[in-house]
């Protein structure tokens, strides 16, 4: 059986990832190793959209962020036609901070229609966007899906201002305060 030294850790493959995924269940076994992004974009390109949704729901965390990671490479056309509801509502229930971040990417590249916006959601990215505690690139998403959101209804609009303004940016990261300038200035134009 072939195999390469990866640091201190022997990594053990038998094919190369595309002749392994043939199954569902070949594809679940792919995603539970830890596999980089040639790996991913050759998931995103063989496997199946809804395959893929389906591990979205894996018990093992590993499995569901890598099936979202090959979902945010996935085309446009592909990731529109993935559940929203079920998108949303896995994204406000998970723990896992990775998997949060990769489904609300899926989400905003959705976009939301200004007649379907889910107020727990909005409440969620509201609330989420002023968390010091959620990682930034959560904290990110979050200010761009309820600016998207707000921009539809001038009184969502005054309450998403009202929320960005209160947001002091010194104690953000740095893309954190970027994505707060940016939507400050967008905002005012």
């Amino acid at each position: 059986m072939p195999h390469s030294t990866v640091g201190s850790r022997m990594k053990v493959t038998a094919l190369p990832l595309r002749a392994r995924i043939m199954s569902k269940s070949n594809l679940e076994n792919a995603l539970q190793n830890t596999i980089g992004i040639e790996d991913i974009l050759t998931l995103a390109k063989d496997s199946p959209a809804a395959d893929l949704f389906e591990l979205l729901y894996s018990e093992e965390g590993h499995i569901a962020r890598n099936a979202a990671w090959a979902l945010t490479h996935k085309t446009s056309k592909e990731v529109r036609t993935l559940p929203q509801d079920r998108l949303v509502d896995l994204a406000l229930a998970t723990p896992d901070t990775s998997l949060r971040r990769l489904l609300l990417r899926l989400i905003e590249c959705q976009g939301i229609p200004s007649d379907e916006i889910r107020t727990d959601l909005l409440d969620f990215c509201l609330k989420h966007m002023v968390m010091l505690e959620e990682p930034p690139g959560v904290q990110a998403l979050c200010m761009k899906l309820a600016h998207s959101m707000c921009s539809h209804y001038p009184e969502l609009q005054h309450e998403f201002d009202a929320t960005l303004n209160m947001m002091h940016t010194e104690y953000y990261k740095p893309g954190v305060r970027h994505q707060i300038k940016k939507l400050k200035k967008d905002v005012k134009t």
